[in-house]
């Protein structure tokens, strides 16, 4: 992994109040845990059927049954609870997650959010993402700022099948935190290394800039 991709992991960790029921979907916002300090108070929840959940391990360390909702190996913590699909979806629907991190294929200025379909390449489908972005009381998501090819994921309006509209609240990603406003995108923090510059140059739509110096991270 990246430096920047790292910085952002451990950005947006930060994101994460004690106390909180937090999910962690899959791609980057899974490697969260593992930035969280040992005994941090949060109920990290994984929506194939666990609340609880410890730093990912290696495979020679690892209890093959316990996995998270991308396939990592997982430990457990005190306090550590099991249950069936149809329970996991009833704690999402029911509105008590306080957060979920999700990856982004785009985002838009207006918080639209897709993340589980390119046409023409194969998706195993939405999985639980479309519930997590209507059903948490908040989302945020973690994705790098541009694609392979050097593109915006960050758009005036989303070109790919959306997941939910106006769902997204704060996007981390390797160049900048990012917030989702009524006026549009604006910029909260800064990578270190980058200019602001750089950002509004790898961003497709207008980003609001704040007066005085930006945050590092």
């Amino acid at each position: 992994m990246s430096d920047a991709k790292a910085r952002m992991i451990a950005r947006a960790a930060r994101e994460i109040a004690p106390g909180m029921v937090v999910n962690l979907g899959i791609g980057l916002p899974t490697k969260v845990v593992d930035h969280l300090a040992a005994g941090f108070p949060v109920c990290l929840h994984t929506e194939n059927g666990m609340t609880g959940i410890g730093p990912s391990l290696p495979p020679d360390r690892a209890d093959r049954n316990l996995i998270d909702a991308g396939g990592a190996y997982v430990s457990p913590v005190p306090g550590s609870a099991y249950f069936d699909s149809a329970a996991s979806f009833a704690l999402v629907r029911s509105g008590r997650l306080d957060l979920t991190m999700l990856g982004a294929f785009e985002v838009s200025q207006n918080g639209d959010l897709a993340n589980w379909k390119i046409p023409g390449k194969f998706s195993p489908g939405a999985g639980g993402a479309i519930e997590l972005a209507q059903k948490a009381r908040r989302v945020v998501v973690l994705t790098t700022h541009t694609d392979r090819a050097g593109q915006p994921k960050l758009l005036q309006r989303c070109t790919l099948p959306l997941t939910a509209r106006g769902c997204v609240a704060r996007i981390f990603t390797d160049m900048a935190v990012i917030d989702v406003t009524p006026q549009g995108f604006a910029l909260r923090e800064i990578a270190e290394g980058l200019e602001p510059e750089q950002v509004i140059a790898a961003t497709g739509a207008p980003l609001c800039l704040p007066e005085g110096d930006l945050p590092r991270f």
